[in-house]
Parts: C-alpha cells; structure tokens; sequence
C-alpha cells in the first residue's frame, strides 16, 4: 500500500465534500436537527398526567385525598365534576387520561374503618402509559390510606401505626429518572449510525455514475487505498458530526457525562469506522446512487433505530430478534455510550463491546475491499 496514493485519494475526496456545501452542510446540521427533535419529542416520562376529579362525597377527607393528588408532581388537576359521565366524555375526547371517582360515604366508612374504595377510569389506549399513571395513582392512595390509618390509630390511643416493612429506594446513575438522559446517549448512537452509512453509500457508485471510475482504474491505485482514502475523508466529517451530537445532548440536554472523554472518543472513532466502512461496501455493492441510498437507509437506520435498545428494551423482545440484535454494531455501541455517561464505565466493564465494534470494523473493511476487488476487475 502506497502512502502517497492513500494521500492523494483522501485528499481528492476531502475536496469533493468541501466543494458540495450544500451536503456538508446537511451533514453537519441533521445531528442536531435530529437530536433536538428526538431529544425534546421521543420523552418517555409520565408526569403531569390530566386529571378530573369526581368528588361525590364532598367532606374534609374527601378534599384531603383530593390533595394529595394535587401536591404530587405527576399528576395535573384540569377540574373537578359532579358525575361520571363527565369523565367517560373527557377521555373519550383525549382530554384526560386518568379520572378519579371519590363515592359517596367515603369519608364515613373511613371514619368507621371500612374498607373505603376509590375508584381509578383510565384510558387504557397506550398501555404502557395507563400501566405507569395506574401504578402512581394507587401509590399516592395507598401513602393516604395508610396515613389515615396511623391517624386513627393514635385517636384511638393504640400508638403510631409502624409499617412493617421500611421500604428505602435509592436510584443509581439516573437519579432524577429522566428519560432524557437514557434517550439522548443512544440517540448519539443512532445518529452516527444513520449519517456514517449515507454519507459513504453514495461515494464508489457515484464514481461510476459520473464516469469517473474509468480515469481512477487507469492509474495504479489498489482497492484498499481507495476504500481507506475515502473512509478517511469521510471520518473527518464523522468526528466533527460526533463532537456536535456530544456537546448538544452535554449542554443543551444537560446529559452527565461520568465517565472518560478519551474513551468516550475512542468508541466512537472505532464504530465511525465500522459504520463507515459499511457504507463503503454498500455503495460498491450497488449499481446505482439511489440504489445505495436506500440500502444504507434499509442496512442503517432501522437496525439502529429498533434492534438496538435505543428506545425498546432487548430483553423483552423475541428470543430470535434478540439473537439478530448481536449483529448489529449500534447495540454495542449504545451500550458504551450510556455506559460511559450514565455509570462512568471504563475500559474494564465495556471491553467486551468495543472488542466487537472493532472486530466488526475490520471485518466490513474486508468485505468491502473485497467487494471493490472485484467489481474492479
């Protein structure tokens, strides 16, 4: 391998993405285009959850249940009705998603130590959604209930009520449970999936869409100078792409970052160059420009979008789609990133992805200069 053909190379494709500022500048700009729009819109948080009450009791215990609704930051009073009827209306329309029905003589079966029941209208349309306001309205009733239930015992003179498990949470590497903190790392990922993939599945066909690859096959240049030069080019728009995405989701998201920034850069340069070189073997696998790009689409964005834990949890998928999610190198990679932000991870816990995304790399330059060899000849 010659250095100076490898230079020469770099430095004819380097021009050519200076040159097309159009590109360059859709290159820069949709990581942050796509972090703001996903970062502020994929939230997976259920707070301020709309609420209508249906107070039909209407006593002081009544209003001091109603309350504790009111003082929880995951629930939103929007008003307060005399039936249910009101409620059904409500969410049929989209306007609640959770109603809370008070019955009549709640106050005095509570008085009296009955069981007094509360009854929770949800819509149940996103079940995953219902689950988690069900889940935080029967906490904040039943924190009442047994509050209530010390309150009357010590009325009684029976002594403060003890309960008989202290249950005491503590929340690691996300203590504030944002889900932008979990999102916007592995929407990095996705991101320098989707850009590394187009930006090099368009290069070897568009040489020959241009006629150009007549000119290059007259000179001495090997298939692997042309895929490293290209590669090369195209990694310095990568890295810029990764630093943007980085600095966007550190202080524009305030995402921590706990870990290393040197490790945290070296993942990152070794899937840019997995990702990159499989651009490169698509586009010299494909005929034509838009047969490039939509196999760089198929090859890139849905892999990483829905195969890599990114949004949908790998555990709870199909045994087989878990088994073809090995394959794909955003996995491994969205694992690092959340590895090094969220839990500040180091070369220790994350050597086994960073072995894969790099054993991966050197096998999609294989295959791609394999691949080019051929079509060549």
């Amino acid at each position: 391998m010659s250095y100076r053909r490898l230079r020469a190379v770099f430095v004819k494709e380097l021009h050519h993405i200076v040159r097309d500022v159009r590109s360059l500048g859709m290159a820069l700009a949709v990581p942050v285009m796509m972090l703001v729009l996903f970062g502020y819109a994929l939230s997976l948080d259920v707070d301020r959850i709309p609420t209508l009450v249906c107070d039909q009791d209407g006593t002081a215990r009544s209003r001091d249940l109603i309350r504790q609704f009111e003082g929880s930051r995951y629930f939103t009073i929007t008003g307060f009705t005399a039936g249910t009827d009101a409620i059904d209306r409500a969410i049929d329309r989209s306007e609640i998603l959770i109603g809370v029905v008070i019955p009549r003589n709640y106050s005095r079966d509570a008085g009296l130590g009955r069981e007094a029941a509360v009854q929770i209208l949800l819509d149940g349309s996103d079940s995953n959604t219902a689950s988690i306001a069900l889940g935080y309205a029967e906490t904040v009733v039943r924190n009442y209930s047994l509050a209530l239930r010390s309150d009357m015992q010590n009325l009684r003179g029976g002594g403060a009520m003890v309960p008989p498990v202290d249950a005491r949470l503590r929340v690691w590497y996300n203590s504030s449970l944002e889900s932008k903190n979990y999102v916007v790392p592995g929407l990095i990922a996705v991101i320098l999936m989707i850009i590394a993939a187009l930006l090099t599945s368009l290069t070897i066909a568009r040489e020959w869409e241009m006629g150009t690859m007549e000119q290059i096959l007259s000179t001495p240049l090997r298939p692997v100078e042309m895929v490293l030069g290209k590669m090369l080019a195209y990694f310095a728009v990568g890295l810029a792409d990764a630093s943007i995405a980085v600095l966007v989701g550190l202080f524009l998201f305030q995402v921590p970052l706990r870990g290393s920034v040197l490790l945290l850069a070296a993942s990152t340069c070794i899937f840019l160059f997995g990702a990159l070189f499989w651009g490169i073997f698509v586009s010299a696998a494909a005929r034509t420009q838009l047969q490039a790009y939509q196999m760089g689409v198929l090859s890139s964005f849905l892999p990483a979008f829905l195969l890599s834990g990114f949004v949908y949890s790998i555990e709870n998928m199909p045994r087989v789609i878990q088994v073809i999610t090995r394959v794909v190198p955003a996995r491994y990679f969205v694992s690092i990133l959340k590895g090094i932000f969220l839990k500040g991870a180091g070369v220790r816990i994350l050597w086994e992805e960073l072995l894969f995304l790099a054993l991966y790399a050197v096998i999609v330059f294989l295959l791609a200069t394999r691949k080019l060899n051929r079509k060549l000849a």
